[in-house]
């Protein structure tokens, strides 16, 4: 069975380049007859935004994109990260880090995330350093996958991100590990979201195979950006949507996705226009 998912950060309403997302992976989720869950990744409290959870829970209602079953909040599985990281401890695929930011950026070479990690701490916390964060021991070798709409993707992450910090400095887990944790925790098969993240899969897909986790199908979609060409998003002021008039949002949406789309006369309410593409031809 497929099962797909939405998993959004709770650091603000969601704004347009959000809804694509989510609707990028709910029509993929229902064309193939599948189910479609909801994460809310609530594992950053410093960038939490009080209330936004819920207030992303009734514009994903409002625009007619239902889920199945209960909403899991990655708060709740704690206990689920400590026990990942505990077995990657134990295997030898994990170590604490002592090393400062300043201290990476000056040590480290270029790469696909910031500066390549230098392997200071590899080998043992050197003296006079005390454990900050704690990093994935990566390898020399190539992850390859094939990416339902990028195509085949190569990367050797040793090389190009290097051993990468799968529980903060700060105390907390990593997007890398608890996205790996909870996917498999749910099942699921089918991965639909933003090109911005297509760097990261070879990271997760590692981490799947040192967690002797399946691996999902990935799907990375075109991003919508702001004029400047950057990716919209909180960080550059994207505005929440409109959820108490959905439905030209919600075509304007599709159109981004090349889908077909009525015209606005012809419906009334998000369900008739996600109705008309589901019963359309898509892409």
């Amino acid at each position: 069975m497929y099962i797909g998912r939405f998993a959004p950060s709770p650091t603000g309403p969601l704004h347009f380049g959000s809804l694509v997302a989510a609707l990028a992976s709910w029509l993929d989720a229902r064309r193939h007859g599948g189910r479609w869950l909801l994460r809310i990744e609530d594992l950053d409290p410093p960038r939490e935004v009080p209330g936004a959870a819920d207030a992303i829970l009734r514009t994903l209602e409002a625009f007619g994109l239902s889920w199945d079953g209960p909403v899991l909040y990655q708060s709740s599985r704690l206990e689920t990260y400590w026990a990942a990281l505990d077995e990657l401890r134990a295997a030898g695929h994990a170590y604490d880090c002592g090393c400062t930011r300043r201290e990476i950026a000056e040590a480290g070479q270029p790469g696909l995330d910031g500066p390549v990690y230098p392997g200071t701490c590899r080998a043992g916390l050197p003296p006079g350093k005390a454990p900050r964060a704690v990093r994935l021991r990566t390898e020399a070798g190539e992850i390859t996958f094939t990416d339902r709409m990028q195509g085949p993707i190569r990367q050797d992450v040793a090389r190009e991100v290097g051993d990468f910090v799968i529980r903060r400095a700060d105390g907390y887990f990593a997007y890398q590990l608890a996205v790996v944790v909870d996917d498999a925790f749910q099942g699921i098969t089918h991965v639909v979201r933003g090109a911005d993240l297509l760097d990261s899969t070879p990271r997760q897909i590692l981490l799947q195979r040192l967690l002797g986790l399946p691996t999902p199908a990935y799907l990375h979609h075109r991003l919508v950006l702001t004029p400047e060409g950057e990716k919209l998003s909180k960080q550059t002021h994207a505005p929440a949507v409109d959820d108490t008039n959905p439905v030209p949002t919600l075509i304007r949406a599709l159109e981004f996705l090349g889908e077909p789309v009525p015209r606005p006369a012809d419906v009334r309410s998000p369900e008739e226009v996600l109705d008309h593409v589901m019963n359309s031809t898509g892409p």
